[in-house]
């Protein structure tokens, strides 16, 4: 592999976890791996609130879930929130540091990542938080296929934790598809890695340990 394959090989930034109620997920994962998610915050015209658990390496798991205090959104919630009744690990970000570069050299690999959205929410700290994201609707790939994720001069989630070592890694994150030629040419073309097995099933499968415990997402 080239040094200009390798600068644009775009690493994981966070896993989205779709649960139905927000406060039973962070206590479940209290109680597997000893360590709860902090509450992150809302999303102004989506609906949704979320929360953030780090993990190793500087990337996360974004817990996102309806969000009772907030009016219906104008259009449908993201990640079949309307809808859920059960937990899921429906997609994940790649993390972008030059966005518009990243979307444009895909779209020249014959794979469109969709529009560049502007994006803000308030920490629970009362930091404003601005980013960009790449969005297709329909999502591409059944969730398996990252949205692209720039955050620009915002800090990131990961860093909005309570102080102290980072405990809990993930050991093992891949996919399971019946067309694992269309999803690794989408993969290759937006320079992100997930190992994909040939399924007729689909869905994403991640394990989290920490000293406490382990956990499997999926």
């Amino acid at each position: 592999m080239s040094d200009s394959d390798m600068a644009c090989r775009l690493p994981l930034d966070h896993l989205v976890y779709a649960v139905p109620d927000l406060a039973a997920a962070i206590e479940m994962f209290r109680t597997r791996l000893g360590h709860a998610p902090t509450r992150g915050g809302h999303h102004p015209g989506l609906g949704t609130h979320n929360a953030i658990l780090p993990l190793r390496g500087g990337s996360y798991v974004e817990l996102i879930a309806r969000d009772p205090r907030a009016p219906d959104p104008a259009g449908p919630r993201p990640f079949g929130l309307d809808t859920l009744t059960s937990s899921r690990l429906v997609t994940w970000a790649a993390r972008s540091r030059a966005i518009e570069r990243d979307v444009t050299r895909a779209r020249n690999a014959s794979f469109d990542p969709g529009p560049i959205l502007e994006m803000k929410r308030r920490g629970p700290d009362g930091r404003s938080l601005r980013w960009k994201l790449s969005l297709r609707s329909p999502p591409f790939g059944d969730g398996l296929v990252p949205f692209l994720i720039d955050w620009g001069e915002s800090p990131h989630p990961a860093t909005h934790t309570p102080p102290g070592p980072i405990a809990v890694e993930l050991v093992r994150f891949a996919g399971r598809h019946p067309d694992t030629t269309r999803i690794g040419a989408a993969l290759e073309a937006l320079g992100a890695r997930l190992p994909i097995v040939g399924s007729d099933e689909i869905g994403l499968e991640a394990e989290l340990v920490s000293p406490s415990g382990r956990l499997v997402l999926d």
